[in-house]
């Protein structure tokens, strides 16, 4: 099966090994833009506002040629929303540690937003799931910040790694918590003509 060529424009390497899982063939180009939360935004409109705008600035990188025929872009964004609060990339040690007292013994949403842009066409879609924490004691919220893991993700702690064993239960999509809806995301590809399945070469 044919397949137009895909850009992804995010550098988290957790979606890229999403998109090889599901074989799809893609090259990573990264989008520089600002992603401060604006004054009152609701969590899901600053979700959209942040998908859409990667896929933008990417798309505003390629020359006229490509941006009314090929490459598709897909642009992706994860937050938590623990009780309409913006759960995204802790800015320091301390706003981590704080997310995660705030998200023990208590549930959070999971929320990805979704954008794949072909030419003028824009879909986007929003994929929830429901994630419950056990308690946690302070020590070990110490102790996972020094891991590492914390610093670089939405709501300071990653499902697929060491910050599994907090993680109690979860309703809905597993891979949407860690950054990538699987199969809404097969789905807006293949509708923009990229194909999944493909045979990958190695590096």
């Amino acid at each position: 099966m044919s397949s137009k060529p895909l850009i992804l424009a995010s550098q988290s390497p957790r979606r890229a090994e999403l998109l090889r899982q599901i074989g799809v063939e893609f090259r990573v180009q990264t989008a520089d833009i600002d992603e401060s939360p604006m004054a009152k935004e609701l969590p899901l409109v600053y979700l959209r506002r942040m998908a859409e705008s990667k896929a933008r600035a990417v798309q505003s990188t390629l020359n006229p040629d490509q941006q009314n025929s090929s490459p598709v872009i897909l642009a992706a964004d994860t937050i938590g929303d623990l009780d309409g609060e913006v759960l995204i990339k802790p800015r320091d040690r301390d706003d981590a540690l704080a997310m995660l007292q705030r998200m023990s013994a208590r549930g959070h949403t999971v929320a990805t937003g979704v954008c794949v842009l072909s030419g003028d066409k824009c879909d986007y879609i929003e994929v929830k799931t429901q994630v419950r924490f056990r308690a946690l004691s302070e020590q070990e919220i110490l102790r996972y910040w020094d891991s590492g893991e914390p610093r670089d993700k939405a709501g300071a702690y990653g499902i697929q790694g060491l910050g599994a064993v907090f993680v109690e239960s979860i309703e809905g999509s597993y891979s949407n918590v860690v950054g990538l809806p699987l199969c809404e995301t097969a789905s807006l590809l293949q509708n923009a003509g990229v194909a999944f399945w493909q045979p990958l070469n190695a590096d």
